[in-house]
């Protein structure tokens, strides 16, 4: 059995119907769907013993006993393709009744491989440079426009489908969010708050995360923010990334960073609107940096891995924005928002190879168009970071 998660209108139903064209596609938000299914979910599983995509499952909880049952009975693969968008209560529901007998895969909004209408490959291959490389030279290509352009555009297909405007879609996204899934939610229950918790969120995007303060700018308790950015992270609107363990012997910043899995949203909520603001805004190396861990992490979900990534960062203020586990090691990744490579930019991985003691393959990302070899360190084009 399978289970597709990930944020609303990540394209999960597109997705599903295009992998099982033969599979009967039924939609419990539809109140017919939904009266039978919650009446008489044995009728309703028999009539659709054949195989069938359940999409927004969560709406009838108990249903999932159900087909538990009817798993058991007949453990043939693929009969039953589960999807939502409230990820919170359906993997609740998932972990309940069908832990052990369901594969979940996470669906997150477009790539930059996916715009550019390439293979996604491994986090270990971005590494590497396409076909296993040791690292690109040359121009990209591709991707018209500059990272900014694309960073205020955001990543969820309908933008790109329909070719709509991210300032007359992310309005109704966001009010359709808080109403339907945040609504639904137990652990909120003053929308305007929680609309004014997520924007603050927005401000310390690429930021170690201090719920305390968060919450007192927000003006709710500490346990109140905690539970709120339960929400946020369960419903694939942020995440945190968590601090590397490697200490070298020096005391270790222990809070996570925070980051939106769609910079779209975030320049949105920031009240960017256009490039143009992007490019003078204060936050613009943060949602630089927020869009290319975010492309990491959609990578490693998209090729059914589990992310292994992390920051670094010591008391000393000595940092590395990203730090990748591999098989072959801890690799140490540099995020930069200019289009000119300095010197400067090099200091975070400087830094990491000189207390680590040893030369480790490391890569600069920045925000120009070139990629070479720099000083043994692959310098990589935001566009290269596919």
């Amino acid at each position: 059995m399978l289970s597709v998660t990930g944020p609303r209108q990540s394209g999960k139903t597109t997705l599903l119907r295009s992998l099982f064209p033969n599979l009967r596609y039924v939609s419990l938000e539809r109140p017919d769907e939904r009266r039978f299914a919650t009446e008489d979910p044995r009728g309703f599983l028999r009539h659709h013993s054949a195989g069938v995509i359940l999409d927004e499952v969560q709406h009838v909880p108990d249903l999932f006993s159900y087909v538990q049952v009817a798993v058991d009975e007949d453990p043939t693969p693929g009969r039953f393709i589960l999807s939502g968008s409230q990820n919170f209560l359906l993997m609740a529901r998932i972990s309940q009744s069908l832990a052990g007998r369901v594969y979940v895969s996470n669906l997150l909004p477009f790539s930059l491989a996916e715009l550019a209408r390439r293979q996604s490959a491994t986090v270990a291959g971005l590494l590497a440079g396409p076909a296993g490389t040791a690292g690109i030279t040359g121009t990209a290509a591709s991707l018209d426009g500059p990272w900014l352009a694309h960073a205020v555009r955001g990543f969820y297909p309908p933008i790109h489908d329909r070719n709509l405007s991210p300032q007359d879609w992310f309005p109704g996204y966001f009010q359709t969010y808080l109403q339907r899934d945040v609504r639904d939610l137990t652990q909120v229950g003053d929308l305007e708050s929680f609309g004014r918790f997520v924007m603050l969120c927005a401000g310390r995007a690429g930021q170690t995360l201090n719920l305390s303060s968060l919450g007192n700018d927000c003006g709710i308790s500490h346990d109140t923010a905690r539970r709120w950015l339960s929400v946020l992270e369960t419903s694939f609107v942020v995440f945190r990334l968590q601090p590397h363990h490697r200490n070298f012997n020096k005391r270790l910043i222990k809070s996570p960073k925070l980051y939106f899995v769609d910079t779209g949203l975030l320049c949105w909520l920031l009240q960017v609107r256009d490039e143009d603001q992007l490019a003078r805004h204060p936050l613009r190396g943060a949602v630089f940096e927020n869009m290319m861990i975010a492309e990491a992490l959609k990578i490693a979900y998209h090729s059914g891995e589990l992310p292994r990534l992390h920051f670094w960062r010591d008391h000393r203020g000595n940092e590395v924005d990203l730090v990748v586990d591999t098989p072959d090691g801890a690799h140490p990744v540099e995020i930069k928002s200019g289009e000119t490579i300095r010197t400067d930019m090099f200091k975070g991985l400087a830094d990491w190879e000189s207390l680590s003691g040893r030369r480790a393959p490391a890569t600069l990302i920045y925000g120009g168009d070139e990629s070479a070899i720099r000083n043994g360190v692959d310098v990589r084009a935001w566009r290269h970071w596919l």
